[in-house]
């Protein structure tokens, strides 16, 4: 796990690029559909912003928090696009505002939490530090499916080694997700980072291993890109299955992103 100052320095980070990608936008191009199904740019703004708020109770009002956590229980397959679909409702810059104003509230409620102290989530408890890196993971990932309806290329920076992280943290979730056992053994993974280092992680005699760009494993964990599109490597069938369904994000089994056309 990162260091807290350092990962919410990070989160802080990633939320002003993408800030700056959509806070000149036009009512029309928040209108714009990104390659998440029925999702405009608006929509995904608005999950983060919804999410923020879900985290900030979590962090502040375990009651508030759990109220929250039961409409979720009610409605497992609705309650994201629904709470995504409301605030997209909103004009552009009154949604901006929601954001900008949730994200930093978080900032300073999770800057706050003592060491050591977990809160209530979807799934298991989180600490801060986890919780900042998970709200980065999707900050990034969400600001990838905007970047894509822009037709923006984004620069990879060193805070993809956080999306790496979980990503590789997760393995296991992302056969729990789909009833299936997970392997036993650890699997090794050997990443490029955009500065040309490796960020490695796993035993090194690992018998299955995960090589390649960090951009290509970090845009799969978040399945923001087909398997078949990344210049990943797989040693061994567990390694090549994994790929094929890993996810980084809570929630049920994600439907992926279906190749590119040749």
């Amino acid at each position: 796990m990162s260091d807290p100052v350092e990962v919410l320095d990070d989160l802080r980070d990633e939320s002003e690029e993408l800030d700056r990608l959509v806070g000149e936008l036009s009512e029309e191009q928040w209108r714009a559909q990104t390659p998440a199904p029925g999702w405009t740019i608006a929509h995904q703004i608005a999950h983060l912003a919804w999410t923020d708020r879900a985290a900030l109770l979590a962090a502040t009002d375990a009651d508030a928090f759990a109220a929250e956590a039961e409409k979720a229980i009610e409605a497992p397959d609705r309650f994201v696009d629904e709470g995504a679909e409301e605030g997209a409702e909103l004009p552009a810059e009154e949604l901006l505002a929601r954001w900008r104003t949730g994200r930093e509230q978080l900032q300073e409620a999770l800057r706050a939490v003592p060491p050591g102290v977990r809160f209530p989530w979807y799934g298991p408890p989180m600490s801060a530090p986890a919780m900042a890196t998970a709200r980065l993971m999707e900050t990034w990932a969400h600001g990838q499916d905007v970047a894509d309806a822009l037709r923006v290329v984004r620069t990879p920076t060193a805070r993809l080694r956080h999306v790496a992280w979980i990503g590789h943290r997760a393995r296991d979730y992302a056969y729990l997700v789909r009833g299936v056992p997970a392997p036993v053994e650890p699997f090794r993974v050997e990443l490029q980072a955009p500065d040309g280092s490796l960020w490695t992680y796993g035993p090194e005699d690992a018998a299955q291993r995960v090589t390649g760009p960090a951009l290509d494993f970090c845009l799969l964990v978040t399945q923001r890109v087909h398997r078949d599109d990344t210049a990943l490597i797989a040693e061994g069938e567990d390694a090549e299955r994994w790929l094929g369904i890993a996810q980084a994000f809570a929630g049920p089994a994600g439907g992926g992103r279906t190749p590119e056309e040749a």
